[in-house]
């Protein structure tokens, strides 16, 4: 979540023409790759940074809120906090985009899910046994069962989601709740699973 706009100036925070940031780059003085982000509060004017003068929600799907939040830097600074600041409204903008992501996917059957919160719940408790050593045991080998129903059943459906995939990819993405290239990563990983 987030994205801002920045204002784009000379000397003493003089505001000139808007623009979407490009990420921020950190260099931390060791090796060749360089710390990159995109998160709001890197975007405070230092160190020859733009300075963000709004915010908004967004998603790896693409989309983008519709509210444009300004941003109070003095309120920033005074706090001395970032995560003190209210970011609520792109926030919530972007959970309400992820509950209309959540619903136009496809419902798992009420007793698979129940079934499924029931194996979490009980992997869970698992941690508190008595004997550390044998829950830890436990839980691994519940999982090795997992991986076995993954593994005999995630290819079958991957490959007959496959099939469709060329026409029907963003269907298939809806479906899933994510985005298309995620849903094509998700297919091809459980399609070469048994491989």
């Amino acid at each position: 979540m987030g994205g801002v706009r920045v204002a784009r100036g000379r000397g003493g925070g003089a505001v000139g023409r808007r623009q979407r940031a490009g990420p921020v780059f950190f260099d931390l003085g060791s090796g060749s790759t360089l710390h990159e982000s995109t998160s709001w509060w890197h975007y405070d004017g230092t160190f020859r940074r733009p300075t963000a003068v709004t915010m908004r929600g967004r998603c790896a799907c693409g989309w983008r809120g519709a509210t444009r939040y300004p941003i109070d830097w003095e309120k920033v600074r005074e706090d001395d906090d970032p995560d003190a600041y209210d970011t609520s409204g792109p926030y919530g903008e972007w959970e309400a985009h992820l509950d209309d992501v959540a619903a136009r996917a496809v419902a798992l059957p009420e007793d698979l899910a129940a079934l499924l919160g029931q194996v979490r719940e009980r992997l869970d408790r698992l941690w508190l046994e008595e004997d550390p050593a044998r829950g830890y045991a436990a839980m691994l080998k519940a999982c090795g069962e997992l991986e076995a129903i993954v593994a005999e059943t995630g290819p079958e459906a991957a490959l007959a989601l496959a099939r469709e995939q060329d026409e029907a990819m963003p269907a298939i993405a809806e479906a899933l709740g994510t985005t298309e290239k995620a849903a094509r990563t998700r297919l091809l990983h459980y399609e070469y699973l048994s491989r």
